[in-house]
């Protein structure tokens, strides 16, 4: 997660059945938005703690990255099988338990007394978001219907990138204060105000599906995206490509293989049907949100960390550096939508990310020195608008890229996808991470004509792989 959610998370609110009926719709959209926040804050606020919580449990650049990947990691690769969870035992009851599961974590991480004990904590934040976003979105599609269900959507939408972006500002203003750990005392009264108003206003789940869960792909999953991370972490740091994590790796690949494999004898019942892939589209466009969430992934980390280690920027400053992003593209977003509407999306997504390539070129200039407005807010301002470019058509062309019995699956894989780009691009930064001084500066900028470079092969794969005769109307979220 980051200040950008996932742009087909919202089309899991609309490929959703209707439900029973709420008697006070509002209240229930009040707590889909509060448990989704929940991820949404979390999930930016914790990238502008990393020196903070470097300095305080005197944790190392391996230490930091798994801070965040602790929470990325099962978030990942249980997403699906959160939603599916939620088809089988009721997606109010999943709703509860996970903000439930994420408020107690959120305290543990408040009152770690040490780093295992807040990385043990961050992957419970996980689990819970992996059960809380997809039930959420679902009860929103359940709720609502018709022009309601798409305003409705709308202000999920546009209030969760909004959550999004704020919280690193409160989050670093509670730093500034003294004390990173009460960016986590921030979740328990969103959490508080989810799940009385879901408990109250949500209706109760009345059928409950009688399909069999597909646990063992989830824990295949889980476990061989745990072994990838471990080795590309070890393996970007100071130590390198060791013993160990060579053996993680090509245990990683084994395991992952495996999981395919599983999925292809599931069929229509694998967290992941493998029928998704047999669309050359879907596959340009999941290579696509793999590549472009990755770059942005390893941004939204990247550029809070060495503004405060190298700048000399507060945390409140840092916090608010990303600000202005979500704002341009809740400005914007609509006027690239209707122009892809009428255009086709290949061409907004073979264009936007170069724009935001040429965004991360501009990263270039910041230095120890760095002036906010003149060194900072264009290279904010350009990735917001190629963003705006990309994110709007995506996910009409992720639900037109397959047949509509798998539209849910779609959507639901591509926002893990967006997801498992940020666990990877993370899991990349520890010699970034490792560094000071000087050496921060140009691992820095190493980075970002990485970026660059991944967001260019991003425009590549949409140019190569997606329909030349694609059109129609393309409404995504923004955000």
């Amino acid at each position: 997660m980051s200040v950008i959610h996932p742009s087909c998370d919202s089309a899991v609110a609309h490929g959703a059945k209707p439900g029973p009926a709420a008697a006070h719709p509002t209240l229930a959209l009040a707590s889909t938005i509060l448990a989704s926040g929940l991820a949404f804050v979390d999930g930016s606020v914790v990238n502008v703690a990393l020196p903070t919580i470097a300095h305080s449990l005197n944790a190392n650049a391996g230490a930091l990255q798994w801070v965040v990947n602790s929470y990325l990691l099962p978030l990942s690769a249980l997403l699906l099988l959160g939603g599916a969870a939620g088809d089988h035992f009721g997606c109010r009851r999943l709703l509860i338990i996970g903000t439930a599961l994420f408020a107690l974590a959120s305290l543990g991480c408040a009152l770690a007394p040490g780093l295992p004990a807040l990385l043990a904590c961050r992957l419970l934040q996980g689990i819970g978001a992996a059960m809380l976003m997809p039930n959420s979105l679902a009860i929103l599609g359940q709720t609502f219907s018709g022009e309601s269900k798409g305003r409705a959507i709308g202000i999920w939408a546009a209030t969760g990138a909004a959550m999004g972006a704020i919280g690193p500002v409160i989050g670093g203003w509670l730093i500034d204060l003294g004390s990173w750990r009460a960016i986590f005392l921030i979740n328990l009264p969103l959490a508080a105000g989810a799940i009385v108003l879901a408990w109250c206003f949500v209706p109760r789940d009345r059928q409950r599906g009688n399909f069999p869960l597909d646990t063992f792909g989830g824990v295949l999953a889980t476990i061989g995206l745990a072994a990838l991370t471990w080795a590309l972490t070890v393996g970007s740091g100071s130590r390198g490509w060791t013993r160990g994590a060579l053996i993680a790796a090509v245990l990683s690949i084994g395991l992952l293989l495996f999981y395919v494999r599983v999925e292809k004898r599931r069929g229509d019942r694998a967290m992941m049907p493998l029928a998704l892939f047999s669309s050359r589209s879907f596959v340009g466009l999941t290579i696509f949100t793999f590549l472009l969430y990755g770059a942005l992934g390893g941004l939204f980390m990247l550029v809070p960390y060495l503004l405060i280690k190298a700048a000399g920027y507060s945390g409140t400053a840092a916090g608010a550096a990303l600000l202005p992003l979500p704002l341009v593209m809740t400005v914007t977003s609509p006027i690239a939508g209707a122009l892809a509407g009428r255009i086709g999306p290949r061409l907004p997504l073979t264009i936007g990310p170069l724009i935001v390539a040429a965004g991360f070129l501009l990263a270039l200039r910041i230095n120890i020195s760095a002036n906010y407005w003149v060194d900072v807010l264009p290279m904010i301002f350009v990735i917001a608008i190629g963003m705006s470019a990309a994110v709007a058509p995506l996910t009409t062309a992720v639900l037109t890229a397959v047949d509509a019995r798998h539209t849910g699956s779609a959507s639901g894989l591509n926002s893990a996808v967006a997801r498992t780009g940020g666990l990877v691009a993370t899991a990349l930064l520890g010699s970034v991470l490792a560094a000071t001084g000087n050496q921060l500066l140009t691992a820095f900028h190493a980075a970002m004509m990485i970026g660059a470079a991944t967001c260019a092969a991003a425009s590549l794969s949409a140019f190569a792989l997606l329909d030349r005769k694609s059109s129609g109307l393309c409404a995504g979220a923004s955000g």
